[in-house]
């Protein structure tokens, strides 16, 4: 997989950020609601305007497609954005553009769930059935759009994870699972992960646990956060 870098990065609020993710490594951010966390992922994944540079193992943002970016440095948002009437029209539909935006011939495998041998794996282990798949949107609580919206990032096969309070509305139970699954993709496929969390217990309990490191935006500048 790939290492993040970010020089000079600047979104709006944000004094200039720099800072190394290595291929594997997990950090997390923190700061109070407004202070620029989500902004900061968004212009790391290049959905809102922003100065300085992004680099994936090297190569910078600007000499790669927009639909290849957006596919290896994959956003999971706070509100993931629904728009068929069907769960499983959302899963065709972020497996094709993996498929049109790589070129590896095996992602073509992927452009119908019926065949894909991720999907179902992926759903199981956030508590689903297959059956979800021919679910009305309607009918999922804001827990479920949450859990769904991960394994839709997760199809991709990103290689950098930019995760804005990825479990802020799951119960204990579905937490620790969708937690489970994020660190197991951080490691077998040695994926940089960015993750904005109010939670300081889970900031503390994964970091520990991976080695990484947390760090807090404070008055508009990306420093360490020494607290925990």
């Amino acid at each position: 997989m790939a290492a993040l870098t970010l020089s000079q990065l600047q979104p709006r609020i944000l004094a200039p950020v720099d800072l190394q993710i290595n291929a594997g490594e997990l950090i997390f951010i923190s700061g109070p609601s407004g202070s620029g966390k989500s902004l900061l992922l968004r212009a790391i994944a290049d959905l809102d305007p922003n100065q300085g540079e992004v680099l994936i193992d090297d190569r910078p943002r600007t000499s790669i497609p927009a639909p290849e970016w957006r596919r290896r440095v994959g956003l999971l948002p706070a509100e993931s954005g629904w728009w068929a009437d069907r769960v499983g029209d959302h899963f065709i539909t972020a497996a094709a553009a993996r498929a049109a935006s790589s070129t590896d011939p095996a992602d073509n495998a992927d452009r119908d769930p019926a065949v894909s041998t991720a999907l179902p794996h992926l759903l199981t282990r956030l508590g689903f059935e297959r059956d979800v798949l021919d679910w009305d949107i309607q009918r999922l609580s804001t827990g479920e759009r949450q859990r769904l919206a991960l394994a839709r990032l997760l199809l991709n096969d990103p290689e950098v994870l930019l995760l804005d309070e990825a479990t802020a509305n799951l119960d204990p139970t579905n937490r620790e699972h969708a937690e489970q699954l994020i660190d197991d993709y951080r490691r077998q496929r040695r994926a940089a992960v960015l993750w904005a969390s109010h939670d300081p217990d889970q900031r503390q309990r994964l970091a520990q646990a991976a080695g990484g490191r947390c760090f807090v935006i404070d008055s508009g500048q990306l420093i360490p956060e020494l607290s925990l």
